[in-house]
């Protein structure tokens, strides 16, 4: 029973408690408690405004760039305090994948590079080995492989959310944060990132942020459905889809909420 404790434990990554965060005046989070599990694929889904973003942000102190940004309660990354962490090296562990593609306006193998040149990787070897390793993890390899001088502007819409992916890994992150990857993108390209993030589940905790209900059951292992800055109900995903505890739950999954 210690074993199975134990393991459990080891298993949890990000632990919160009581999680509170307001802008101003304005109380977005309410008493969150949820644990994120390692080397899992965990969905954030619920209306808009529900603070399923303003969460994910917590993951990586990015609402530290927030005026007026005040949160109380526990947060921890790998049982230790998210907010006595140093915010660099937090967000190196950390990486984040915006709604939107966002490549650097410079050529591919440079927008991959970028991360570990800023930590000091000079040697051109080293680079071209990290830059061709996170392009072949982000499955984006073979088809940029002949034409990494090419600006990264260049490419598909999918293509270039891929490179974002990949310049995240550049980094060695142990998490990726991504705000709703496939919004912006085609069925094609939403395809090609959903067994993506399958596959880099593996080596990766990945928790992401959708309004595709669909997407969420795809891809998944847990999901915790939002309201209102509460997380009404968080569990197995194929748990939650099925067999909803909340009424709440329950008619946002099947369309009755209002």
């Amino acid at each position: 029973m210690e074993n199975e404790v134990k393991k459990i434990k080891e298993d949890v990554i990000f632990h919160t408690e009581n999680l509170n965060l307001s802008y101003g005046e304005k109380h977005v989070l309410h008493d969150l408690n949820i644990d994120l599990y390692k080397n899992k694929v965990t969905a954030f889904i619920g209306p808009s405004g529900c603070g399923k973003s303003t969460f994910l942000r917590c993951l990586n102190r990015m609402n530290d760039l927030i005026d007026g940004c005040k949160i109380t309660g526990l947060l921890n990354y790998k049982e230790e305090d998210i907010n006595s962490t140093n915010p660099m090296l937090l967000r190196t562990n950390v990486g984040m994948v915006f709604q939107n593609p966002n490549p650097f306006p410079m050529s591919i193998f440079d927008n991959v590079a970028y991360g570990p040149r800023c930590h000091g990787i000079k040697n051109k070897s080293k680079l071209t080995e990290i830059v061709i390793d996170s392009l072949k993890k982000a499955s984006l390899y073979d088809e940029v492989k002949d034409r990494l001088k090419d600006s990264g502007m260049s490419l598909s819409g999918g293509q270039q959310q891929r490179l974002c992916i990949a310049r995240a890994i550049a980094m060695s992150p142990e998490v990726l944060l991504m705000d709703e990857p496939t919004s912006a993108l085609d069925p094609i390209a939403t395809l090609k990132i959903e067994e993506l993030i399958n596959e880099l589940k593996k080596n990766y905790t990945i928790v992401i942020v959708t309004h595709n209900m669909q997407q969420a059951a795809r891809i998944s292992d847990y999901t915790a459905f939002f309201m209102l800055g509460e997380v009404i109900e968080y569990d197995k995903t194929e748990e939650l889809f099925k067999n909803p505890k909340q009424k709440k739950t329950e008619d946002y999954i099947t369309g009755r909420f209002s």
